[in-house]
């Protein structure tokens, strides 16, 4: 299927950020604000593996000498999209053994084999651009409901402290869940090193991956 890039191209405001600079240094402007292209614009949710690459490949050849340099997987990358599935669905979401998203193998096939978005972004990468991904805030309910045991990545292992092992479930706020998707996300609590574990596990994963940021 022919994929367009429709001209919503949005200011990558999520990215920007305001430099801390001492008295008496030169302020050097950025050429270009952040710019790029989030798939929700034309795609919402269901972008599929090939059509992100044709959008990436258009941004490159037309506006990258302007500075649109970010292309952006947005929402529900790791979801299926089949019968039933839909914003607030519940059972349709990838995960990882350790609970973590990953993409939907069917509509990223490169994503196999625990591969996660490494092949996409090595191509991004290879067309001048960077790549992001949408991130969702805590831990997905069906990490808890499979009580998922928690990475630690200094050990490769599960998460242990005071001689247990710790998983989804005890870090899992069921009472803090996301509110315009509460069958899809909790809280994490952040207050137990477990959980400060689980998001350790996430930027770890996605830099494995080649993420250049999260929106």
């Amino acid at each position: 299927m022919r994929a367009f890039l429709f001209l919503a191209l949005v200011l990558c405001t999520n990215f920007c950020y305001r430099g801390c600079c001492k008295a008496g240094e030169e302020q050097t402007l950025a050429r270009f604000p952040p710019r790029g292209w989030n798939s929700y614009d034309s795609f919402s949710w269901i972008i599929d593996e090939e059509a992100f690459l044709q959008n990436a490949e258009i941004l490159a050849q037309k506006l990258l000498p302007y500075g649109y340099e970010y292309v952006v997987v947005d929402f529900l990358w790791y979801r299926k999209n089949v019968d039933g599935a839909y914003v607030d669905s519940y059972g349709y979401d990838s995960i990882d053994k350790w609970g973590r998203p990953i993409p939907d193998p069917d509509r990223w096939p490169s994503s196999r084999d625990g591969k996660g978005f490494a092949e996409v972004a090595k191509k991004v990468h290879g067309m001048g651009l960077k790549f992001g991904i949408h991130l969702m805030r805590g831990i997905s309910t069906k990490a808890v409901d499979a009580n998922a045991p928690i990475l630690d990545v200094h050990t490769g292992g599960v998460y242990n402290e005071d001689a247990r092992n710790w998983t989804a479930r005890d870090i899992g706020l069921t009472h803090r869940t996301c509110g315009w998707m509460q069958h899809g996300f909790m809280s994490v609590n952040t207050d137990l090193k477990a959980g400060k574990a689980f998001l350790r596990s996430l930027y770890h994963l996605y830099t494995e991956w080649g993420v250049d940021f999260g929106a």
